[in-house]
């Protein structure tokens, strides 16, 4: 068996609330999110954390898991049902994981997935600063990650931390957030501009503000294209706690 490391080292780091102009909310100041206090994960779930919670929770092995809740293409590359197979992807972050197992995952952590929101308000900060979305080099560097094909895509965890402390945010895999699919987008114009509709699953269109972040509206676009059980080489997850502190 593989060693893994203990699912219980996670290192969650403390984000502060604010209002967050998010490419999802209307064109107005009163449109901003409100984003609560909460915690997130420093980096995403690596292959040897999955691990553990698979020899622990054997009913989310590839070969225990109902089809509605992973497709096919779950875990994939492991060697066997349980186990990753390759001592040097131990580290590495898990991909090939559905919504449905990432949540379960997270449960085991006594957390859950981020919201969108969320992970867009640390997504937006470079290593200086809690908002670099106005920084054009900011967005011409995540910019040039999200150009790659996924085979030149590395899932080693060794970016350098932004602001909030958040490793990998950008630059390595996509990541499952818990309201993925109340994420829609429609062509028509006169369904675009009511923030609320973020709050209900699969309720409707949505507007996209600061179309120039380019690469955040990608992630948008791939999200609301996926079901609960959908899978990929370069989609994973990290998870996030309610309640964190406010930073003085």
């Amino acid at each position: 068996m593989l060693f893994s490391p203990a699912t219980n080292a996670a290192d969650y780091l403390s984000i502060p609330g604010n209002q967050l102009a998010s490419v999802l909310s209307g064109p107005d100041a009163k449109d901003k999110a409100k984003v609560k206090p909460f915690s997130m994960r420093a980096s995403p779930v690596t292959n040897g954390e999955y691990q553990e919670f698979l020899q622990t929770h054997p009913e989310w092995q590839r070969d225990q898991v109902p089809s509605i809740f992973a497709d096919a293409s779950y875990l994939h590359a492991w060697t066997s049902p349980g186990e990753t197979g390759d001592v040097q992807k131990l580290t590495q972050a898990v991909t090939s994981v559905s919504w449905h197992a990432a949540q379960a995952y997270c449960e085991s952590e006594n957390a859950r997935l981020p919201s969108w929101y969320e992970w867009e308000l640390v997504a937006a900060a470079d290593e200086q600063h809690a908002d670099a979305r106005s920084d054009p080099a900011w967005r011409a560097r995540i910019l040039s990650w999200y150009s790659e094909s996924s085979a030149q895509s590395s899932t080693k965890i060794s970016h350098v931390p932004n602001y909030y402390g958040v490793k990998d945010m950008h630059g390595m895999i996509w990541e499952w957030v818990s309201d993925f699919n109340a994420l829609l987008i429609s062509p028509d114009s006169r369904t675009q501009g009511d923030p609320d509709k973020l709050q209900f699953c699969g309720a409707g269109a949505i507007s996209l503000q600061n179309k120039e972040n380019y690469a955040i509206l990608m992630r948008v676009a791939l999200l609301s294209s996926l079901t609960g059980a959908s899978t990929t080489d370069n989609l994973g997850f990290r998870c996030a706690r309610d309640g964190a502190k406010e930073r003085k």
